[in-house]
């Protein structure tokens, strides 16, 4: 059973957007395959350990955090919709509860620009992360760079 994605106002989101210098399909890839997704994803020296990935809808990813000073964080997320390769969206089961929305728009052959949107029901749960994450989702946007400049060579 899939869900519907969140309707919100700009106060109840926190977006990351961002050109990259590549492919659309290669973009997507990068956000699709966990062989790849686990090697960008999360803030700067953050790692992670893979428990599932079933790419689908309704299908969830299961995955530790580790974060390089203190602490694992544990993320149980649903895929609620994906449109590949333009879209994916999930929602999380676990705390801090909000849904990802990520669209892939192809800008030329070579530039894609990405929309990551964090969603939130309230705008005091907005507000309580966003002093953090805004950050922390430039830094996940480096790592990724840095992991497509792997996959296109």
């Amino acid at each position: 059973m899939t869900s519907e994605i969140l309707s919100t106002t700009p106060d109840s989101e926190i977006v990351t957007t961002r050109i990259l210098n590549f492919p659309q399909e290669l973009v997507f890839k990068a956000w699709s395959d966990p062989e790849h997704l686990k090697n960008w994803w999360g803030p700067k020296g953050f790692t992670n350990t893979f428990h599932e990935f079933d790419f689908r809808e309704g299908g969830r990813w299961k995955f530790t955090m580790h974060g390089p000073e203190r602490g694992n964080f544990e993320n149980d997320v649903e895929f609620i919709k994906i449109d590949r390769p333009n879209l994916i969206a999930w929602k999380r089961h676990s705390k801090p509860l909000f849904q990802i929305l990520t669209t892939f728009e192809n800008i030329t052959e070579n530039q894609t620009k990405v929309v990551f949107k964090m969603l939130f029901e309230t705008v005091e749960e907005c507000q309580k992360l966003k002093q953090y994450v805004v950050d922390k989702n430039e830094e996940n946007f480096d790592k990724l760079e840095v992991e497509l400049t792997k996959m296109a060579l």
